[in-house]
């Protein structure tokens, strides 16, 4: 058996006209013959993702009614039953109780991911915490072209002064905060996303003259990509011909929203903004943005907020034509109650179905899936008062062998979200004493 040391850089691209650089997954061609996993480009690395949903759940319908692993899958979770033994339920957590920044949507958003005190102001002077992803990144992130994403749904480029009764709309506007006062903008746009990732250069001039032909990114790099599955293996040569394939039909339905978009306001041109019918379509696109990005290793941290607090979608294309914050506030009416639950399950199932993705892309010795923590939730329990206590989260994935799941922990009353952060921290091998005001750590 002949062995070599000779192989792939794991920064490998493929280049192309008009600055294309389009990465590559890790490959078996990238990790040398005869030596050890732990010092090659297949060491599993571990990825973060954070994903929010805003007002609060149904939180009768969202929490087990019994601990450890016996529990009964509840009907909002329900999307999720096939990865119960890659999840934990995490009941009885509270944000932190000094906050009284506004109404109770600002500090569920902003400090979420901190368990700090968001200040209470109407002005941009905001000041919160930095950070749980901002804390990982600045430790796994700094080998990747982006240390960190972050990604939305709605445009918040309007939403400035106050929001939420005495606080600065900024607070709604972001769940990363790099600095105590320097909360980090969400991009909406998938199209800025992807071209952020593979463009490596386009000017807007370039950029606008190939959507206006409707060329594909991989047109320019095809020529490359030839030349390097020439000197791949069997196994290589499929695995890029699949991802390519992934990366251009994420880049089809870009195209396709962008002009169903501007179909639709074309000829309905009293429509609102937010058209209902895309949201699904957005979501979607931006988990798959997530999962190309852990993929090809141009970032390990993303955040996501599937939307935010105090917007005014509704899901029509579910049943429910309400708001979705005034269907929040359902006063105990069964039919609220029932409306509540039912986007609460439709968010649960969209981010299911993100899990689905990561669970099939293989990633060296495992799947994307095993080599990530998610954190699913918001600094919101019920939403109908606003309440921060209790509040539930969800922990998902292996985190690199470091996350054992398949069970709901209730916490003894009033344990700060900040322990669920913290244990985070750890598993991504960042010892700090606390964050926010958490006491300790869970082990799970």
């Amino acid at each position: 058996m002949f062995i070599t040391k000779k192989h792939l850089d794991r920064r490998t691209f493929l280049r192309g006209a008009a600055g294309v650089g389009i990465a590559l997954p890790l490959l078996d061609a990238m990790v040398p013959a005869a030596v050890a996993e732990s010092l090659t480009a297949a060491k599993a690395q571990m990825r973060a993702a954070f994903v929010y949903t805003p007002h609060g759940v149904i939180l009768g319908e969202w929490v087990p009614k019994t601990t450890g692993k016996d529990y009964a899958m509840t009907s909002i979770l329900s999307p999720l039953e096939r990865y119960r033994e890659r999840m934990t339920i995490f009941s009885n957590l509270a944000l932190n109780p000094k906050n009284t920044a506004g109404s109770g949507h600002a500090s569920a958003s902003a400090t979420w991911l901190s368990s700090a005190v968001a200040k209470d102001t109407k002005g941009a002077d905001v000041e919160s915490g930095v950070t749980i992803d901002q804390m990982i990144a600045a430790k796994i992130g700094q080998d990747t072209p982006f240390p960190s994403l972050e990604l939305g749904i709605e445009d918040t480029s309007n939403m400035v002064g106050v929001c939420d009764g005495t606080s600065s709309c900024g607070y709604l506007n972001t769940i990363s905060w790099r600095t105590p006062t320097q909360p980090l903008p969400m991009e909406i746009n998938p199209r800025a996303v992807f071209e952020r990732m593979f463009g490596d250069g386009s000017s807007p001039q370039q950029r606008a003259a190939r959507a206006k032909a409707d060329r594909s990114l991989l047109d320019s790099v095809n020529r490359s990509a030839a030349k390097l599955q020439q000197s791949l293996g069997g196994a290589d040569r499929a695995r890029v011909s699949s991802y390519l394939e992934n990366v251009r039909e994420v880049e089809r339905r870009i195209v396709n929203l962008e002009k169903r978009t501007s179909d639709e306001r074309l000829d309905i041109p009293d429509a609102p903004v937010e058209i209902p019918q895309l949201y699904e379509d957005h979501v979607n696109l931006m988990f798959e943005l997530q999962l190309l990005a852990f993929q090809t290793d141009m970032t390990r941290v993303s955040t996501f907020m599937m939307s935010r607090e105090l917007n005014n979608r509704t899901y029509p294309q579910i049943g429910v034509p309400d708001q979705h914050h005034a269907t929040s506030h359902h006063g105990n009416k069964p039919e609220k109650v029932a409306q509540h639950a039912k986007i609460n399950t439709y968010h649960v199932g969209l981010f299911a179905g993100f899990l689905d993705r990561l669970a099939k892309t293989q990633d060296g010795n495992g799947s994307l899936l095993d080599h990530t923590m998610i954190l699913y939730g918001s600094g919101m329990g019920e939403g109908n008062v606003h309440s921060h206590d209790p509040i539930s989260n969800l922990l998902v994935g292996g985190a690199i062998g470091r996350h054992q799941g398949g069970q709901h922990v209730q916490a003894a009353p009033r344990t700060p979200m900040g322990n669920l952060l913290l244990t985070m921290l750890h598993k991504a091998e960042i010892e700090a004493p606390s964050i926010g005001d958490s006491t300790g750590t869970f082990s799970v």
